[in-house]
């Protein structure tokens, strides 16, 4: 029987580009009519886009560490709380550099995890995968590009002032030189993945290029984390756990995409609330708001996700 995962990773690619390409095109619209969304909205809009892609990391102790023995699943646990502890309580103390330091850590983990999605893809497909090298070319900017061109954008200053005080000026006189750079790197990328006729990541590559430049900052982090960097790591997942495994085996496609979603919806009420505790009872550091202690508590989450998913991507994405 043909094995469902292919047509999952297809559907996640449809999926993730046409949220993408939606968003581009509303906010154009929205450009030519000289209609504003207004700084709560956008905040509100983040708000959801966060919350909607936190399950996709929610199973992590299930694919990294067998349940027995138990012993080692409870350090597993311990350890993967205690990183994620120590990094809130990190990033809310030192505001700024804890926030450079997020940027850069998430968008390796971005741009490589979606290079990954690509090679597994292959790798379910029975096709070589893409060399190490196009991995590199490609993974460098699909991670910067959702960051940097949102973060250096002119809008950005009020929206993370809003957000928090200190982030305003996260990156100092160097902004425009961080944007020139990011949008130079993609450029030089979409050309060298054109000529070696990868067509699939160049579609990418320009796809987040326009949804950073026409979305507003907010709005186009909030795009692709939620609906292209969470949906293709949740695609990733059908062939990690055991039971969807077996669902996938059998070619049940939207069976097996239950099967991975359904183990992290609880993460969304959990962040939640650990949100409003922080914002309610954090004190200082975290009273800015429900956005700021939502994206300090994701960042915090992201730190051992990375940890637990680097070995998963660095087998993909290797030749």
């Amino acid at each position: 029987m043909k094995s469902a995962l292919p047509a999952i990773f297809s559907l996640t690619e449809r999926f993730s580009r046409s949220a993408a390409i939606a968003t581009i095109l509303l906010f154009t619209f929205f450009r030519i009519i000289e209609l504003h969304v207004n700084m709560s909205a956008q905040v509100t809009i983040a708000l959801i886009g966060l919350l909607i892609g936190i399950p996709h990391g929610a199973i992590d102790h299930l694919i990294s560490i067998p349940s027995k023995p138990r012993s080692h699943f409870a350090i597993y646990i311990l350890a993967y709380i205690a990183v994620a502890v120590l990094a809130g309580w990190a990033i809310a103390t030192w505001n700024l550099n804890g926030f450079r330091v997020v940027v850069v850590m998430s968008a390796l983990h971005f741009g490589y995890g979606d290079a990954a999605f690509r090679n597994e893809w292959r790798s379910a497909t029975s096709t070589h995968k893409f060399p190490w090298l196009l991995v590199s070319v490609y993974s460098l900017p699909a991670g910067f590009l959702p960051l940097v061109l949102p973060l250096t954008d002119a809008r950005t200053r009020s929206a993370l002032q809003r957000i928090h005080p200190s982030l305003g000026a996260w990156a100092g006189s160097e902004a425009q030189l961080l944007r020139n750079f990011t949008l130079g790197l993609a450029a030089l990328a979409i050309i060298i993945l054109l000529l070696s006729q990868i067509w699939d990541l160049s579609i990418d590559l320009i796809l987040l290029t326009c949804l950073a430049l026409a979305a507003p900052p907010l709005i186009a982090f909030a795009i692709y984390f939620g609906l292209w960097h969470a949906t293709r790591h949740t695609a990733r997942l059908a062939s990690k756990l055991e039971s969807t495994r077996v669902i996938a085996a059998s070619g049940q496609v939207f069976l097996t995409l239950r099967g991975v979603i359904t183990p992290g919806l609880y993460a969304i009420a959990g962040t939640f609330m650990v949100s409003l505790g922080l914002m309610s009872f954090g004190g200082a550091p975290f009273s800015s708001g429900l956005l700021w202690s939502s994206l300090v508590t994701v960042w915090a989450l992201t730190v051992p996700h990375m940890l637990s998913t680097a070995r998963f991507d660095f087998r993909a994405i290797r030749s």
